[in-house]
């Protein structure tokens, strides 16, 4: 696929009355024409906050929107028939779907059981406190509203390493079951970070294992996604989805495209999980998201030369799904690490118009938070997708060689005409810098696409030109034949 570039397809914020489905499907034609490829929707399962759930409190994998359940029938984007329907609206336009995935832990179970427990400290999951007692665990999941259908199973505290909560003593504290351990190959945060939150899935229960796998192949055959987001990889054993995903491949006609969540700017940390995971899932880019929102927050004082230092892209840049920010570093989330709005545009155009990496726009930056007043990034953003889908092609030579203002080119190729570009960036005082094309751009006229310089370049015969940027901002300098195609929306005929 020709520079890939996904569209994370939803918000924490968006409003809980079960449309954004039908959305979607209404975007899906004007999402084409930018350059967007793929979708990465949001978890399609009830939660257990019900029609709140943003996707993540897993309650009932097979309830897609169909029962109803936690006071509602719709989750909260919508129906199942509507989820399938926005999924064949997206490949009817010859676009992929992502699922997102979690089965790190289940929450909202439907009754309680008495277990022996032992607690463990927060800050230390390897150390015990006080000794085993009895408790009540909400960890029974039953799903009434369902009656059966699709799937009898009914899951129990064998399923799962421990829950957080005794509701005998209405104690929170972490417990482990009698009998489990935690999984030793995760995370090593907090001594062992296998427990996040609810009932945590124990991936040494072969029931439980079989129980995931049979989901997922009815989950496949049902959607016909062409990939998976998987949530919180790095509080799960590092090798559990290794036969879960070369189940999923082994029924696909075609490679999955699949893409962990593991929270972490330790390059080694990611690298080990790569290794780990059988090379099998890219990881999201994580220490780079962290250099852009430093840079964002710096007041100029950020060195850009280090921008790509201890990152995916820089090591394992085929293995990096690289984006500026999402729904967990949005404001007031556990995870937030707002990129500020000035710098957003050079941010992008960094994932965007570079070769390494899989990049993912962000929909809050696409269409704007208004519960938390956060306009849209605006129409250059639409302008660097287009520049991407159009021009990003050919060689790269890099300028990364200035603390304030670097740079890059691509140098285009013949299979796309014009294709091509030069980008100067700053987060501080603006300057210039000397770059070099391809002597096929010789004597050509390069205009900034984005409009924040408004003087022209002409190439010089041996394809050298010298490109600007102003103060704290960035300029994509492309042949002024290309202005129609980057500006005109929607697509012109025979694009």
């Amino acid at each position: 696929m020709d520079n890939q570039t996904i569209l994370q397809g939803f918000q924490w914020e968006l409003k809980a009355d079960s449309h954004h489905w039908n959305h979607l499907r209404k975007i899906a034609p004007e999402l084409k024409i930018m350059g967007i490829t793929g979708v990465w929707l949001p978890p399609a399962y009830k939660g257990a906050a019900g029609v709140n759930d943003v996707g993540y409190g897993t309650y009932d994998l097979y309830d897609l929107g169909e029962f109803d359940q936690k006071g509602t029938i719709p989750t909260k984007y919508g129906t199942k028939e509507e989820y399938l329907s926005c999924i064949q609206t997206f490949h009817d336009l010859e676009m992929e779907v992502y699922a997102d995935i979690v089965f790190n832990h289940f929450l909202g179970a439907d009754e309680k059981e008495v277990v022996e427990a032992q607690e463990f400290s927060f800050n230390n999951r390897n150390e015990e406190i006080g000794e085993e007692q009895t408790i009540e665990a909400w960890s029974k999941f039953t799903f009434p509203g369902r009656k059966g259908k699709y799937n009898e199973y009914v899951w129990t505290w064998k399923n799962f390493n421990g829950v957080d909560y005794d509701s005998r003593n209405k104690e929170h504290a972490i417990f482990a079951f009698e009998g489990k351990n935690w999984s030793e190959d995760v995370d090593k945060e907090n001594g062992n970070f296998d427990y996040l939150m609810g009932a945590d899935l124990d991936m040494n229960n072969q029931e439980t294992v079989e129980n995931l796998n049979t989901w997922g192949a009815w989950y496949q055959e049902l959607t016909k996604v062409d990939g998976y987001r998987l949530d919180a990889v790095k509080h799960i054993q590092f090798d559990f989805w290794i036969d879960w995903l070369f189940s999923r491949q082994k029924a696909s006609l075609k490679p999955l495209f699949v893409v962990g969540e593991y929270w972490s700017d330790d390059i080694h940390a990611l690298t080990n999980y790569l290794d780990d995971s059988g090379s099998l899932i890219r990881l999201f880019d994580v220490p780079l998201h962290f250099n852009l929102q430093k840079a964002s927050n710096s007041l100029g004082s950020y060195d850009m030369r280090q921008l790509f230092q201890g990152t995916l892209v820089e090591n394992r840049p085929e293995w990096a799904v690289t984006f500026v920010d999402n729904h967990d570093t949005q404001k007031g989330q556990s995870l937030e690490s707002w990129v500020e709005g000035w710098f957003k545009l050079q941010s992008y155009s960094l994932i965007l118009l570079r070769k390494a990496g899989t990049p993912v726009v962000f929909y809050g930056d696409l269409y704007g938070i208004p519960t938390q007043n956060i306009e849209p990034v605006g129409e250059n953003l639409e302008i660097l997708l287009r520049a991407r889908r159009f021009l990003a092609y050919g060689p790269e030579v890099s300028y990364l060689d200035d603390p304030n203002v670097i740079g890059w080119t691509r140098m285009g190729d013949l299979s796309h005409p014009n294709s091509g570009f030069a980008v100067v960036l700053t987060n501080g005082k603006g300057g210039e810098k000397e770059m070099s094309l391809s002597a096929l751009a010789g004597g050509e006229t390069f205009v900034d696409c984005l409009g924040n310089v408004k003087e022209e370049v002409v190439i010089s015969k041996d394809g050298l030109g010298i490109f600007s940027c102003l103060d704290g901002s960035v300029s994509v300098w492309v042949n002024k034949k290309n202005l129609p195609r980057l500006k005109v929306f929607p697509e012109e005929e025979g694009e």
